[in-house]
């Protein structure tokens, strides 16, 4: 069985995040990986210095072109930056009947450059989180969809609640830009219950493309037929052995180490 996941998202020409960091993830975790790019970013560790969104009619095609032909047992969607683009990839979902969708709400890159139009906010709202199965936000990300502020565990379990309300099934709010502790906590929220993923948190400015890996992990734990409590622990695990075992390179915010998990998983 070849399992399969598609990523709708930007390209990163510096490697660390968007679709590169994807493939990466869905390779490390044996699932073949496809891609629609939805914008080209000139970007390495130091910041992004030019973003060039493709059409949307292009953005449909190259999904049009993996659904008629290869299909998808789970796609993943993050840097969408129009309400355009984010109301065509929709419609392609629905056609293809997707269910296992999850949705990286990429709003802002590491060194601060906007990635989503704001009034796109409200379609990502409207069209895309209704159709969704898991919604990845970090802390800010989530006061940009609820319009709260997040400072406890309280009140990201309060933006959890507000989120599903919208439609999507599963909602996960990292806990990565929490600065609290030395440990960081996810929380995940089915609509009846709460979940808590804690994992030691590491100093290190090595954390470009954490968001997109992790989501990307969980999609491809989701092809392969996993649950989402499964597969957000192994996207947990994932990603905490990507940031522990830094590569150290790039002037800036480096990428994270996409094989290390599989050779903490070999030993």
């Amino acid at each position: 069985m070849v399992y399969k996941a598609l990523t709708i998202a930007g390209s990163d020409s510096g490697g660390g995040a968007g679709i590169q960091a994807d493939l990466k993830t869905f390779q490390e975790l044996r699932v073949f990986g496809m891609s629609a790019l939805t914008a080209v970013t000139a970007q390495n560790t130091l910041g992004v210095q030019g973003v060039y969104p493709l059409s949307p009619e292009a953005v449909a095609q190259q999904i049009e072109s993996v659904g008629t032909d290869l299909g998808a047992d789970a796609v993943k969607t993050g840097m969408l930056f129009s309400a355009e683009i984010i109301e065509v990839v929709a419609s392609k979902v629905k056609q293809f009947g997707w269910e296992r969708l999850v949705v990286d709400p990429v709003m802002i890159a590491k060194g601060g450059a906007p990635l989503l139009q704001e009034e796109a906010v409200s379609a990502l709202k409207t069209h895309l989180l209704p159709i969704s199965m898991v919604v990845t936000p970090n802390i800010p990300e989530a006061e940009a969809l609820t319009g709260q502020t997040i400072r406890t565990i309280e009140d990201r379990k309060e933006a959890a609640k507000r989120l599903h309300e919208l439609g999507v099934k599963y909602v996960v709010i990292k806990g990565g830009h929490d600065d609290d502790g030395e440990e960081t906590v996810d929380v995940l929220y089915d609509g009846s219950e709460f979940f808590y993923f804690t994992s030691k948190r590491i100093d290190t400015k090595h954390t470009h493309g954490t968001g997109c890996t992790f989501a990307a992990a969980i999609t491809a734990e989701l092809a392969k037929g996993k649950t989402v409590q499964e597969a957000v622990q192994t996207a947990k695990s994932f990603i905490q052995a990507a940031i522990s075992h830094e590569l150290g390179i790039g002037h800036g915010h480096g990428p994270t180490n996409h094989w290390a998990y599989r050779e903490k998983q070999a030993r």
